[in-house]
């Protein structure tokens, strides 16, 4: 167990009071953001492992609606996630991953104001530091990095399951090393997963090559239908319930289609517009890097760094590109 935090250097003090609360907590409940991605899944789920091994009561889940996209079938321990019914309602210690605000945990914002220890793992800059314990790093490539820095500050040792769960993460959150998150660090981290027989080249496919023909028909109707503003050097498409419905292809099978649209060589800005069943638009929003577009997304509510960020609106699809059109 880790003794109490004393001492330290500041930079080190919050990460040692993380790995305290931890192995002294009775219980740890972690939970990331609603629709999770891969480094949202694959963090949570890294940690779950490790604790799950040392023998630490633990449980993992994420708020309804409680849908995985089924490109992420081959993180491990997606069968050992808690319905978020049964979320404990006051856990002793809860540990949020990826998530940058309250209110993008839906339905368990209620047991993360209850617990008697509130941490918070992310990368985004945006961050509302809403924890008790913030280990927020703006600089960290995913929320998988931050993962096994407090892993390794706990001193347990990582598992097969854990590593394949934190590499997923870090393939996702660094475009599959193509990002300018992409650091010597990483390589290092990537070459320590990989230890562990990860299966890479399974991964790879399942995670961004692998589609449902269905899916191809669908993403040829919303590339016909985007429109490239080339005085703004944006590009822009929507998947409305209609075009879902025409195809039978659900919401979260298209989360991967912005980095088809992104390719756009006139394009500084790729914007892809999700029309949800309630009618609210959720927008997911990549830049180059000449545009910061978590300015963007904070003007509208929401939140994420300067390559990708995203923010839900009630207003219609028209509005909201002449929003972000009016922005750029």
């Amino acid at each position: 167990m880790s003794p109490k935090p004393t001492n330290l250097p500041a930079e080190d003090v919050l990460l040692a009071e993380a790995a305290y609360a931890i192995d002294n907590a009775a219980q740890v409940a972690l939970a990331c953001h609603v629709a999770p991605d891969g480094d949202a899944l694959g963090s949570m789920l890294g940690l779950f492992h490790v604790l799950r091994a040392a023998g630490r009561n633990v449980v993992a889940s994420f708020p309804p609606p409680f849908i995985v996209a089924p490109h992420y079938r081959e993180i491990p321990g997606l069968d050992l996630l808690t319905q978020p019914e049964e979320f404990p309602e006051e856990p002793d210690v809860m540990v949020t991953f990826d998530c940058g605000s309250l209110a993008r945990l839906g339905d368990l914002d209620r047991p993360a104001k209850a617990a008697r220890e509130l941490i918070v793992i992310d990368h985004h800059i945006s961050n509302d530091r809403y924890g008790s314990i913030n280990l927020v790093e703006p600089e960290a490539a995913a929320s998988g990095w931050v993962v096994l820095r407090l892993v390794d500050e706990m001193g347990l040792p990582l598992n097969r399951d854990a590593a394949v769960c934190l590499y997923a993460a870090l393939v996702c959150d660094t475009g599959r090393f193509q990002y300018d998150t992409t650091t010597p660090a990483v390589f290092d981290m990537a070459r320590r997963l990989t230890e562990f027989d990860v299966p890479v080249s399974r991964l790879s496919r399942t995670l961004f090559e692998e589609h449902r023909f269905t899916y191809l028909r669908l993403l040829g109707d919303a590339l016909a239908s985007a429109e490239l503003v080339r005085e703004e050097r944006f590009v822009w498409t929507a998947i409305t319930q209609e075009l879902l419905t025409k195809h039978d292809v659900q919401m979260e099978e298209v989360e991967g289609l912005i980095d088809i649209l992104r390719r756009t060589s006139e394009a500084e800005v790729t914007c892809v517009l999700k029309e949800e069943v309630d009618g609210t638009v959720r927008v997911s929003l990549r830049s180059l890097g000449v545009v910061d577009v978590r300015r963007i997304a904070e003007a509208h509510g929401g939140g994420g760094h300067r390559f990708a960020a995203g923010f839900s609106s009630d207003l219609s699809i028209p509005d909201v590109v002449a929003r972000v059109r009016a922005a750029l």
